[in-house]
């Protein structure tokens, strides 16, 4: 699977990242689904100390331990949970980040973290002082490289301007396409974008191609009506899967990674098959510049709200 270079640093990431989240705790499944992403050429996983209450960072930490040297790890800090776990607070302080970042290391049983991401953040947070923690964290070798996961333009710029950040996580996909409007800045600056939500919360996968149009009523995405979407998915099938063997699911995740911008899509997987169909959709041929005109077309270039 193709490499591509993380920002600045000398990460090179697999252009498909498996985002952890939505593997569960059994961790059998969870084995063969990680194992089945390193045997595509899979090389990045992203997790959470959020996730399950850490068990998630202890899983992934646990199964990638005998591939540590191979792979890139990347986590993230921020939400703080309660003593009751039943709810968190956003604390991006320095003095919570260094504290959060050992736990994390412990929890994914290794010395250093790949990339660690500040996992949200406000234009109203001590951006200095949080900035200030991830180059401590990196001088002392407890992370190598630093972003942050964030749809905000404001803080994303913030953090562009006055930190070392290699990447953003954004949720970009075909039906979202708000992150455009930052992507020139960003590669100006030389930070990648690692796109999240790829393919709508299922929205862009196939299933969706066999939903009769009164099954649409009840749909919204964003800013499209329920009649949109469903013109959406009609005209897709018209102009373009009919004319090809490409999936929904492939053109969503080649359209994300036909952005320069762009150096992975990070998609979740509840199944080997999963992967296995996400890693033939990203190693299939990218699109050409005759569909990614029908697919520019088709959808609508959102806006942030400018408050954000």
């Amino acid at each position: 699977m193709e490499k591509r270079k993380l920002g600045k640093s000398n990460l090179w990431v697999s252009k498909m990242g498996l985002g952890c989240m939505s593997l569960g705790t059994d961790e059998v499944k969870a084995a063969g689904i990680i194992e089945a992403a390193i045997e595509e050429g899979v090389n990045y996983f992203d997790t959470a100390d959020l996730y399950d209450y850490g068990v998630n960072e202890e899983m992934v930490g646990k199964i990638l331990a005998p591939f540590r040297d191979e792979v890139i790890i990347a986590t993230k800090v921020g939400n703080r949970w309660n003593e009751q776990k039943d709810g968190w607070r956003w604390d991006p302080s320095k003095k919570y980040i260094k504290e959060a970042v050992k736990n994390s290391l412990r929890r994914l049983k290794t010395d250093y973290i790949d990339l660690y991401q500040l996992h949200g953040g406000t234009i109203e947070d001590p951006i200095d002082e949080t900035i200030e923690a991830f180059e401590e964290l990196k001088a002392e070798g407890l992370i190598r490289f630093y972003g942050i996961s964030s749809i905000r333009p404001n803080v994303i710029r913030e953090y562009v301007n006055r930190s070392a950040i290699d990447s953003i996580m954004m949720q970009y996909n075909l039906l979202d396409r708000r992150p455009e409007e930052l992507m020139p800045f960003l590669t100006e600056n030389d930070v990648s974008v690692v796109t999240r939500g790829s393919v709508a919360k299922g929205m862009l996968s196939d299933k969706m191609l066999e939903l009769r149009e009164e099954q649409f009523e009840e749909l919204e995405y964003l800013n499209y009506s329920a009649q949109e979407l469903y013109e959406f998915y009609e005209s897709v099938k018209a102009k373009l899967l009919s004319r090809s063997d490409r999936t929904l699911n492939e053109l969503a995740l080649q359209f994300n990674l036909s952005n320069s911008s762009v150096a992975a899509v990070v998609v979740g997987a509840s199944s080997i098959e999963q992967v296995r169909d996400n890693a033939r959709a990203v190693n299939a041929r990218p699109l050409s510049n005759e569909e990614m005109g029908i697919l520019s077309i088709l959808t609508k270039n959102n806006r942030y709200s400018s408050h954000r």
